[in-house]
């Protein structure tokens, strides 16, 4: 009989990670069926996409909230779907919002449900876990420090890396990078990173750009590169360019290629999120900042319980990169952050050092592991005769 496996993929991200996965189960499942929600990228390895995954992309709490009803009548109409065709297992990969509830009602109707990608139970109250344990019949966990979390809470869970780790160098050529985007080779450069999201790039933009007035205060010959995700978000820094009457500091927008502006920096300011991950495997050394709306800054700082928000300082366990949050982000602030590693190679040496060590710890070839979980379940399907 052949295989068939159901799966939710949430934005971009999901689709990418997805379409790895089911590679590497074809190596051991050729004959595999895949459908459910899903991207382009899933789509080119023979998936059967019945919604886009764009459509579970939503921004903030208010978003969510408009578009609660289309969104359950997807999700409803494709747990239909699941328990008439009775697929021998579902993926649910990321989007833990969606994907959850899903999940908990495929494994109840007798249908495995792995979970691919762990919420941050870890950065919030775990209560979180319990609803967990109820929903997944296997957690793929990206990160060394979850599998205990799971494992305590009687949760089958593997460890299977971080994707990221696999595609990026251990060694990056930054001087064939700069070569690249015209950079003399001694000239200090910043990457200036205020996130992917509009709302984001608002709150951190008129900072940003009064952060390299800073820096060029004490050295003007430095250069500033700031990767901008779409042309919203560009348009959005150009505004306060004109509006902070900056048209003629030496910045340079990029359409995308933030990985190209890091590379090249000599210090990276980042606002916290996978940026700031994709920083550290880059051996970059880096400021990590954020800002958002008081009140909703004030909600989670009460729910969180760890001291650091940024992946690279949660990885190594320490305050390895300095983070300014809030208030704290102020221009002076940043500044004098980034200044701290510029005027310390010794310092710099040291983290690319220890960003080594998580890069060596995060690249386990997660589509394969992944696989090798999933498999078992696949494997004890009624009528299978497949093996791993």
């Amino acid at each position: 009989m052949t295989i068939r496996i159901a799966m939710v993929a949430g934005e971009t991200s999901g689709d990418l990670l997805a379409s790895h996965l089911i590679r590497a189960l074809r190596r051991h499942l050729p004959d595999a069926e895949f459908f459910g929600i899903g991207g382009p990228k899933m789509q080119a390895e023979g998936f059967d996409v019945r919604w886009p995954c764009e459509l579970l992309a939503v921004h903030g709490y208010v978003d969510a909230i408009k578009r609660y009803r289309e969104l359950s009548g997807i999700r409803r109409e494709l747990l239909a779907q699941i328990r008439r065709e009775r697929p021998d297992a579902f993926i649910g990969v990321d989007a833990p919002d969606f994907n959850l509830w899903l999940e908990g009602k495929t494994r109840d109707a007798g249908i495995p449900a792995i979970h691919f990608v762990s919420p941050s139970i870890w950065a919030w109250r775990g209560g979180r876990i319990k609803r967990i344990a109820r929903s997944v019949s296997h957690m793929l966990c990206l990160f060394p420090f979850e599998p205990p979390l799971y494992e305590n809470a009687g949760v089958p869970v593997s460890y299977v890396g971080h994707p990221l780790a696999d595609v990026f160098p251990l060694h990056p050529n930054r001087d064939e990078v700069r070569e690249r985007l015209g950079i003399p080779l001694g000239r200090k450069v910043i990457a200036l990173l205020p996130g992917s999201r509009q709302s984001e790039v608002r709150n951190l933009a008129d900072t940003y750009i009064a952060t390299a007035r800073c820096l060029l205060e004490g050295d003007p010959d430095l250069r500033f590169l700031v990767p901008l995700a779409t042309r919203e978000t560009r348009q959005i820094f150009e505004e306060a360019l004109h509006r902070n009457e900056a048209t003629e500091l030496p910045i340079r927008m990029l359409f995308g290629h933030a990985v190209v502006a890091m590379t090249a920096a000599d210090g990276v300011l980042v606002a916290s999120g996978t940026a700031s991950l994709e920083a550290a495997l880059l051996k970059r050394p880096m400021v990590i900042t954020y800002r958002i709306g008081k009140w909703q800054y004030r909600l989670m700082k009460h729910m969180a319980y760890l001291p650091w928000v940024g992946l690279p300082n949660i990885l190594c366990n320490e305050g390895i990169v300095p983070e300014l949050l809030q208030d704290e982000a102020t221009a002076e602030n940043l500044a004098g952050a980034i200044r701290d590693w510029l005027q310390a190679p010794e310092r710099c040496a040291a983290v690319e050092a220890r960003f080594m060590e998580l890069h060596l710890s995060l690249r386990q070839d997660t589509a394969r592991r992944a696989a090798e979980a999933i498999l078992p379940y696949l494997c004890a399907a009624p009528g299978s005769s497949k093996r791993p």
